[in-house]
């Protein structure tokens, strides 16, 4: 089996190629900006026509799309979140429109969830602000498509090589740097929201679930932790995992994803249901492997990225 995984230079995308390179008898195909990709491949910027011949060339039974961006302006997200994905579909029906698409998208598509609530596949989507909007046009793109596609809706990725632009990896760097000693102070904003946190290593599991499923498959699947983590638990365990002895001080303001969004957290049975998933990693887990895997390698730019 030929996989193509597009955007594997990101942290999601390093994952999952690496879970997928580890199948029997399945040669991976990486797909990117980059020099060293199997396939040159610029979802925000190649037309679908250059898309589809590089498409055809590589001749992937599968494709998976990690390709995105999490940060930048507007207009930045639009292109990789949202033209990306349409363009990439657009190419592959008409180069290989046979094989089956695994895209991620993010649990930001859904917006602010109810208190005490699981969010499942089904719920409305109200995302607040560019990031998810993006996410939420990319993944209408793929559904719409009529490929053999699935959008893996990810919440809040963590593990090992988790970058700064997301909340595990900025706190993580934030403890390398304070250092070890009593006196050492991290500041942080407001750290009362609720998040659901999934192992970037789940995640790869899922992809892999999904690629491999012999069956159709929904079009939309959540993959997430299934419980609500208040991120001062998280940021308290993660000073534990590093052994900082210093103070971690919290702030009346945080960011304001975190004030308009303050619980989410996915319903991820039919995931379960349909590809037999369920997490592996538990959060201290995810944490140990964080901390020990040090800091991550810098990625080119923000189209490297998935969502998080």
């Amino acid at each position: 089996m030929r996989i193509l995984v597009l955007g594997s230079g990101g942290h999601l995308g390093g994952h999952v190629a690496a879970r997928l390179g580890s199948l029997p008898g399945t040669r991976v195909l990486t797909g990117g900006r980059s020099a060293g990709c199997d396939v040159r491949a610029d979802l925000a910027a190649d037309s679908p026509d250059r898309l589809a011949r590089a498409l055809a060339t590589a001749a992937p039974d599968a494709v998976v799309n990690c390709a995105g961006a999490t940060g930048g302006d507007p207009v930045t997200l639009a292109e990789a979140n949202t033209r990306g994905p349409a363009a990439l579909c657009a190419a592959l029906g008409r180069a290989l429109p046979a094989a089956r698409l695994v895209h991620l998208g993010s649990a930001a598509e859904y917006g602010p969830g109810a208190p005490g609530d699981r969010t499942p596949e089904s719920a409305p989507t109200r995302p607040l602000a560019p990031y998810g909007a993006t996410k939420l046009a990319g993944t209408v793109a793929v559904t719409s498509s009529g490929l053999d596609a699935v959008v893996l809706r990810v919440g809040n990725p963590v593990g090992p090589g988790a970058p700064r632009t997301g909340l595990p990896g900025r706190v993580a760097a934030l403890l390398r740097e304070a250092g070890d000693g009593p006196d050492s102070v991290v500041r942080l904003g407001d750290l009362s929201a609720y998040r659901d946190f999934v192992d970037v290593r789940d995640v790869a599991r899922a992809v892999e679930a999904a690629v491999t499923s012999p069956r159709p498959l929904p079009p939309v699947l959540n993959v997430g932790g299934g419980r609500p983590v208040r991120v001062r638990t998280l940021v308290r365990a993660l000073a534990d995992t590093a052994g900082f002895a210093g103070r971690v001080e919290e702030g009346a303001s945080g960011s304001a994803r975190s004030e308009r969004v303050s619980w989410q957290c996915s319903d991820i049975r039919a995931a379960r249901d349909a590809l037999g998933w369920r997490p592996a990693y538990g959060l201290h887990d995810s944490l140990a492997a964080l901390w020990a895997a040090g800091p991550p390698e810098p990625t080119p730019g923000p189209r490297s990225e998935a969502a998080p």
